[in-house]
């Protein structure tokens, strides 16, 4: 995520297109470090929202209100008190810093007019939103900090507002010319994307990540290792960049990977080829359109903690019983060694001395090849040949029982790696219930015999084909089953990726002949919903419906099937229209 400089930028040339000259009408504390702004002008009624919050800072314009607490808390008393019905004359971003300021006239008791400067700061825990007056003296602030929070600088009513220290640091990218880049950045001991980001203020790693792209170099290599007049060619693309910047030429993306946001950004990012990317008109929209979709799989996968880690646990112990197993397979291979011992000791023993070490004779298994055969000289040629038969008892049977426990422990892994991949593509409370029913069955969960059973609301995902069929995903082990083997029917396609844990899809085929086109969206979706959703190319099986089977007692999701048809394709869904469940 890169609330960076570059965004702010784009967001203060939005902001200046909207809200500029238009009427504070209303003032709001919704969160204990969140305003939210009505704003009413010649183009129309906006809200601002902003937040100090040290996780997710932000600010955008938004449609949707929030409920305010009863009482207005102190901060938001005292900018009603200043500037309620103010007027917004002057929004700008200091020297590239992630820093908006609001310059605001209003009328004070006496009907005079003021000014004040509401000053919001988007730097992570930094982050902060202060109210001084026109000289600089800070009035209040959303959060205060004093001189035990912080040595550089306090921000207390009656302090002097300035802006932390990094300008002194860093240099305006703005301003300065392909030689000062390069100058710049050549004599950083660093990467050359962090030799950018380091350098230049506003600049996130993934915007230096970005130029670097650009300019077609490898930017996690150190600045020692281009030349020149490769540095040079950053230096331009650096340049190039920023006058994209100056003259205004923002492409607000959002990046996505399947469904997933991962970046957002205010330009266009060529490193981010092969992901989904959808521009908007709006940097608002896609800030409160990103951090809402991230909410969703932040959320989901914050409260799947618990759950996750009962399923590594259990998966790590059994990938060491199965290492140990095989261990204790691989030495049983002598049973066959010590059964032939035993039979050329019964066939060619009568030749043998009292008191003989060892049986010289010919291997009828081996075109008569010699073999030698220690022998206990204390014992008989009988008692010798029972020893090495009796080690062949015992090694066979250990490995026919560690044969049938090795595959029941690699049932158990792909059974727990069937789990974690439920784990990894839900998406809400509800996908979560059956994950852990599933657990409780299978003996990972200590069941509650006082629990309430909770009513199941998570159904599969629904997609519909381009050319209009019906395209149904499991999204857990139990969801997989009821599909394959009670929703559809026999001539209905079913679609699964190869040889690894993934959903179960099910194509409705309406008994009709499926479209080239449907295979292939119904293959990028078993892809896509497998463990192999971030691999460039996945092997997906299809074949009818009523040619699956399931093994009597076998786990939930866990299928057969000796006849099928292949394709290999990319996990790409993002062309996928999803239904809502």
């Amino acid at each position: 995520m890169a609330l960076d400089g570059i965004v702010i930028s784009n967001l203060v040339y939005e902001l200046n297109q909207t809200i500029l000259n238009a009427k504070i009408s209303k003032i709001a504390q919704p969160e204990n470090d969140e305003l939210l702004l009505t704003c009413k002008g010649s183009n129309g009624q906006y809200r601002l929202a902003m937040s100090a919050s040290a996780s997710l800072p932000f600010v955008y314009l938004t449609s949707e209100n929030k409920p305010s607490p009863m009482t207005a808390p102190t901060f938001c008393m005292v900018l009603r008190k200043h500037i309620a019905n103010g007027r917004i004359t002057r929004i700008y971003q200091p020297h590239m810093e992630r820093i908006i300021h609001f310059e605001i006239e209003h009328l004070n008791e006496m009907g005079d007019l003021c000014k004040k400067s509401l000053i919001i700061e988007l730097m992570g825990k930094h982050s902060n939103i202060i109210f001084c007056k026109d000289d600089g003296t800070i009035i209040d602030s959303i959060k205060h900090v004093s001189s035990m929070m912080s040595s550089l600088r306090e921000v207390l009513p009656g302090k002097m507002y300035f802006i932390p220290s990094t300008q002194d640091q860093k240099h305006n990218p703005l301003m300065v010319s392909r030689e000062e880049v390069l100058s710049i950045i050549k004599n950083k001991p660093l990467s050359l994307t962090k030799a950018i980001y380091s350098s230049f203020t506003g600049i996130s790693p993934l915007i230096a990540s970005e130029i670097a792209h650009r300019a077609g170099v490898d930017g996690d290599q150190p600045t020692a290792a281009f030349s020149e007049d490769e540095l040079l060619h950053v230096a331009n693309h650096f340049c190039w960049f920023m006058d994209e910047i100056k003259n205004e030429q923002y492409h607000p993306a959002i990046i996505r990977k399947g469904r997933e946001p991962i970046e957002f950004s205010a330009v266009k990012l060529t490193q981010y080829q092969d992901y989904d990317c959808k521009e908007y008109d709006s940097i608002s929209s896609v800030l409160e359109m990103y951090y809402s979709e991230k909410n969703v799989y932040t959320r989901i996968r914050q409260k799947s903690v618990d759950l996750r880690r009962i399923v590594t646990t259990a998966l790590e112990r059994n990938q060491k019983k199965f290492q140990l197993q095989q261990k204790q397979l691989k030495d049983t291979d002598k049973r066959e060694k010590y059964k032939v011992y035993g039979e050329l000791i019964n066939a060619y023993g009568y030749q043998l001395e009292e008191g003989s070490k060892e049986l010289v004779a010919p291997n009828y298994y081996d075109n008569d090849k010699l073999i030698k055969i220690p022998l206990d000289p204390a014992l008989t040629p009988l008692e010798n040949s029972k020893k090495y038969f009796d080690r062949y008892g015992k090694l066979k049977r250990t490995y026919e029982a560690l044969t049938e426990l090795i595959q029941e422990t690699q049932n158990e892994i792909l059974h727990l790696e069937s789990i974690q991949n439920s784990l990894d593509i839900a998406l809400s409370s509800d996908d979560l219930v059956q994950i852990k029913e599933e657990l409780i069955e299978y003996g990972y969960i200590k069941k509650n015999r006082n629990a309430q059973k909770t009513k199941i609301k998570s159904k599969p995902f629904h997609y519909i084909s381009s050319d209009g069929y019906d395209i149904y995903v499991g999204k857990n082990n139990y969801q997989n089953d009821e599909l394959t083997f009670k929703f559809a029917t026999g001539n209905d396609w079913w679609f699964h990726a190869k040889g690894m844990p993934g959903s179960h899809v099910i194509v409705k085929s309406k008994n009709e002949e499926l479209p080239d086109r449907v295979f292939e969206e119904a293959g990028k979706l078993a892809a896509f919903y497998s463990k192999g959703r971030d691999a460039d190319k996945v092997e997906v099986d299809y074949l009818q419906k009523k040619n699956v089977k399931k093994p009597n007692g076998s786990a939930p999701g866990f299928v057969v099937y000796y006849t099928n048809y292949s394709l290999t394709i990319h996990p790409d869904i993002s062309e996928l229209k999803l239904m809502e469940s």
